[in-house]
């Protein structure tokens, strides 16, 4: 018996030397990456494992929790495909009341809002177009929008209060237009005149205040923002814009964007002769309401520009949808969490080691690991095939699109690796797939946290280490 237990131990030494050597250039070369002195008082978290041989390449502090910024982004969307489906619908929706008589509706309006991320000014065109259709030409009731497919909460948990009024911080509602933003072009005028500016779309909904003044000088302190501190519409455009400058836009945020989406409704109704006289409001459509046309969009046609451009919007109404689906309404990002704890389970990790508070990453109060993320990655390599297709398409290609547009362009990893970045201050992660040189799929994440500064240098370091994992010949 001592015999048959020193050779077991002999036989476990030996696949222990091997398993060494199989990963002994990838283990000394990215230590090498990550013994560099910017590493003294950054934490990291990598890992990244063979999908081919189904095998570890790599792992440093892999369970160490960090924020994942928007790679929270990639819980939220793999655990979309995995609970909604591709094929899942996000329904705007137009209902009346009353009756219809002479092309005149004796009742109310309703647009039921179903979280659609992308519904735009043209959506609604064609929404104005089907009421037509439908014989209405005036509206003897008020114009309702329905958003009791969600709760009250408009921002996530831990979203920070000095982030407004930035387009990556949206006021979240079912019922959305034009990414719950209002677009702003502007230009310089003559030297000592005001300072140009049109909306996008033009519309009445707001108060503008413009004192910017075009000047001579090279340089100016020119703004456009909204009255953020009292959570107020009122757009300001103000100081010295110099005459150099060349024609811009800014986009920013709009508080109770549902009204925002009634009010640009009213002015397309007007347009489009349809008489209306009565109030914008929000009220919950009645059981007796009967339908006019639905805009559906399905979450297939919404994955990419959630991953390439790391849409906040997008990632919250996937998350919300989630919630919806699976628990009925009022939607909240407990529920949609709810979910991506369910993803997690089928890796075989407890999510109970983890905190996610929202489905962006814009929150400082999520913290998950590198080993989480391959984890999911791997689990919708080997145990969901299409919908591992779809999630990794949906990610930034290197040097060609997304976030990673301008990265990795000189390198093997051009247009290999696809993944999904994350940056928040002091913060920058990229998770996803590539390949080997010699065709082995690669699942990898890293991530870097608790550096000053520009987060360049982290992305450098990232880049590094795919584009040797990129040039790499993994030995069978």
């Amino acid at each position: 018996m001592k015999n048959y237990f020193f050779v077991i131990s002999i036989l476990l030494f030996q696949i222990s030397l091997y398993a060494q050597d199989y990963n002994s250039e990838i283990v000394n070369e990215i230590n090498k990456i990550l013994e560099d002195e910017y590493f003294e008082s950054t934490s990291f978290s990598v890992s990244i494992f063979d999908l081919t041989d189904n095998k570890n390449l790599y792992e440093k502090n892999q369970k160490l929790l960090l924020h994942p910024a928007s790679n929270m982004k990639v819980l939220t969307s793999a655990a979309g495909l995995e609970y909604l489906g591709a094929d899942y619908t996000f329904n705007t929706s137009v209902h009346h009341t009353g009756i219809i008589m002479d092309s005149v509706c004796y009742g109310d309006i309703f647009i039921s809002g179903g979280f659609d991320p992308d519904f735009t000014s043209k959506d609604l065109d064609t929404l104005v177009f089907a009421l037509k259709e439908f014989g209405i030409n005036e509206i003897r009731g008020n114009v309702y929008g329905d958003i009791s497919n969600m709760d009250s909460l408009f921002w996530g948990n831990g979203w920070m209060w000095d982030d407004d009024p930035s387009s990556d911080f949206p006021y979240m509602t079912p019922l959305i237009i034009n990414d719950a933003c209002i677009e702003i072009a502007y230009e310089a005028g003559l030297i000592g005149k005001p300072v140009h500016f049109n909306l996008i779309p033009q519309t009445d909904f707001f108060d503008i205040t413009n004192t910017a003044i075009t000047t001579k000088e090279d340089t100016s302190d020119f703004e456009i923002t909204r009255d953020w501190l009292h959570r107020g519409n009122e757009i300001f455009i103000k100081g010295d814009l110099s005459y150099r400058s060349r024609p811009d836009t800014v986009k920013i945020n709009i508080v109770n964007p549902e009204y925002y989406f009634l009010f640009l409704l009213k002015e397309k109704l007007e347009a489009n002769s349809v008489k209306f006289l009565g109030r914008l409001d929000t009220l919950t459509l009645p059981e007796y309401s009967k339908i006019i046309y639905e805009k559906k969009r399905k979450y297939a046609d919404i994955i990419d520009n959630l991953n390439k451009e790391s849409d906040n919007l997008s990632a919250e109404m996937t998350l919300r949808a989630l919630a919806l689906k699976n628990f009925g309404k009022p939607a909240s990002a407990e529920n949609g969490i709810d979910m991506i704890d369910s993803l997690i389970r089928k890796t075989n990790l407890n999510y109970k080691n983890y905190k996610m508070v929202d489905g962006s990453g814009i929150s400082h109060y999520n913290l998950v690991s590198s080993e989480l993320l391959v984890e999911v990655l791997k689990y919708m390599f080997f145990k969901s095939p299409q919908n591992y297709e779809m999630l990794k398409n949906s990610f930034p290609i290197a040097g060609i699109d997304g976030t990673l547009e301008n990265r990795m362009k000189k390198s093997k990893a051009y247009r290999n690796v696809r993944a999904k970045t994350g940056t928040l201050s002091g913060v920058s992660t990229l998770s996803g797939y590539l390949k080997s040189a010699n065709n082995h799929d690669i699942a990898f994440s890293i991530f870097f946290q608790n550096f000053k500064g520009s987060a360049r240098v982290a992305r450098n370091y990232q880049d590094r280490i795919c584009k040797f994992l990129s040039d790499m010949k993994i030995r069978n």
